[in-house]
């Protein structure tokens, strides 16, 4: 057999899980990835990495049994050691220094797994700020979907070999020997928040600092692993930073995570989200694959929506923007960099606050019309009718809304033309009656003189 850095066949293997699986296991050493392939292949009595290939390629899920036969040997504390002196001594600085003194700092574990990358994690907060310092500003979310693991995450006891990794002072500063193994200090424990959580399902975090997910995208597809990247886009502020594992690789159509350091798999925000990857965040299917993100009747509402004549904006749950179509960019001047950002803070947003709020709205839940919404412009006022409509799943749950802005501005225009035409014409009618008063009046007066010129006429002539 060749060496083990040199086998095709092998490599073949790999650049599949690549490119076809979104797993990259080619940063790991060739004789360990080939021991635990072997085993993985004996237990289904295949001879060949070239049969193995194409047992993959005719199950779809075996690449999941690989993983967890490969990847399992691989958790530990402070796991790619020379990420984490970099994450100590660049990441968790900056971090710190865009805060305020008491400003929470706010870090998420997403696949958890058994929790020794959260509690490294902590471990190094608790280095960087001091405990007392740490309890009280840092505020930790681990998540992850298998509850076993949760458990044991919770219960932080580890083997001396699950510790082996971690540095001897602070093994000894942070953790408990007892008879069942080294405990993380109970302090320290509860300051993290343990849950429950799909990737690929549920909402995610939000106003996160630093989010960690560390070998754990590899196990969903590439069309799974952009709609979670769209989800982690959400969860971290502008200055927030995302921690992947050195197997993995980013799958997204657009750059929306820029890399803060390639190697060590840090990044931050990139690209603002667009239409479409809001479109990417869809339910699971039964199989646990993401569906189909642009269906023809999702491409016809998408159509209908953009194309539509009046401005619409689409508002999620949280009052941020996720959708404005071209009429309500030209309208209002909005732009792709306005998408995700509070909407109340915009300027259509603030043109209805002084009449309700979005989220006075989504107490009720009910279809809600504003009037004569007024808009100062340098070319004049403008007034609009604001539509306010809920937006429901299938479930009944609240999703956000659409607010449609109808222009009013020339039917206001016309009804108070129209109001003062007839305010005038009212007057006019008013000084016509006043008139014709007057007139009449003037009529019985020279009729009531001619009277009394003809009497004394007569009178005059009776007394000649």
């Amino acid at each position: 057999m060749s060496l083990p850095e040199a086998n095709p066949e092998f490599e073949a293997l790999l650049n599949y899980l690549k490119h076809n699986r979104g797993c990259d296991l080619t940063g790991y050493k060739r004789s360990t990835l080939m021991r635990r392939f072997g085993h993985r292949m004996q237990n289904l009595s295949i001879d060949s990495y070239q049969k193995y290939l194409h047992y993959l390629q005719r199950h779809s899920q075996e690449y999941l049994v690989l993983l967890n036969d490969v990847l399992i040997n691989f958790t530990s504390f402070f796991r790619d050691r020379d990420a984490w002196d970099y994450l100590a001594t660049d990441i968790i600085p900056k971090i710190i220094a865009s805060k305020q003194p008491n400003e929470p700092i706010r870090v998420w574990s997403a696949g958890c797994a058994a929790g020794q990358e959260i509690y490294s994690l902590l471990i190094l907060l608790a280095e960087t700020l001091g405990i007392e310092s740490c309890l009280q500003r840092v505020q930790c979310y681990a998540t992850d979907a298998d509850e076993a693991a949760l458990k044991q995450a919770r219960q932080a006891t580890y083997s001396d070999l699950e510790v082996s990794s971690v540095p001897r002072d602070l093994l000894q500063k942070y953790f408990e020997q007892t008879d069942q193994g080294y405990v993380i200090r109970p302090i320290l424990r509860q300051n993290i928040i343990f849950g429950r959580h799909d990737l690929t399902q549920d909402a995610p975090i939000s106003k996160i600092d630093l989010l960690m997910c560390r070998n754990v995208l590899i196990y969903f597809n590439p069309e799974a692993q952009a709609s979670i990247l769209v989800r982690f886009h959400f969860a971290l502020k502008k200055t927030g930073f995302l921690f992947l594992g050195k197997s993995e690789t980013l799958v997204n159509r657009r750059q929306i995570f820029t890399p803060v350091h390639m190697k060590h798999q840090i990044y931050t925000k990139g690209l603002k989200l667009d239409l479409e990857d809001h479109l990417a965040i869809n339910p699971k299917s039964s199989k646990g694959q993401l569906a189909e993100s642009l269906t023809s009747q999702t491409q016809f509402w998408q159509t209908a929506f953009e194309t539509n004549t009046v401005a619409q904006f689409a508002v999620d749950i949280s009052g941020c923007l996720v959708g404005a179509n071209e009429q309500a960019n030209i309208l209002f001047g909005l732009t792709l960099d306005d998408w995700n950002y509070p909407f109340h803070q915009l300027e259509p947003g603030k043109l209805i606050a002084a009449h309700t709020s979005v989220k006075t709205f989504y107490c009720h839940r009910r279809p809600a019309i504003l009037k004569d919404i007024e808009r100062k412009t340098s070319q004049g006022t403008q007034y609009f009718d604001v539509a306010i409509a809920p937006v429901l799943n299938a479930k009944k749950q609240l999703l956000g809304s659409i607010l449609t802005f109808v222009n009013k501005t020339d039917c206001k225009r016309l009804k108070d033309k129209l109001e003062y035409t007839n305010a005038e014409l009212k007057r006019v009618s008013e000084a016509l009656q006043t008139t014709q008063t007057e007139l009449e009046s003037a009529r019985q007066e020279i009729h009531i003189l001619a009277e009394d010129t003809h009497k004394r006429n007569q009178s005059s002539e009776g007394a000649r």
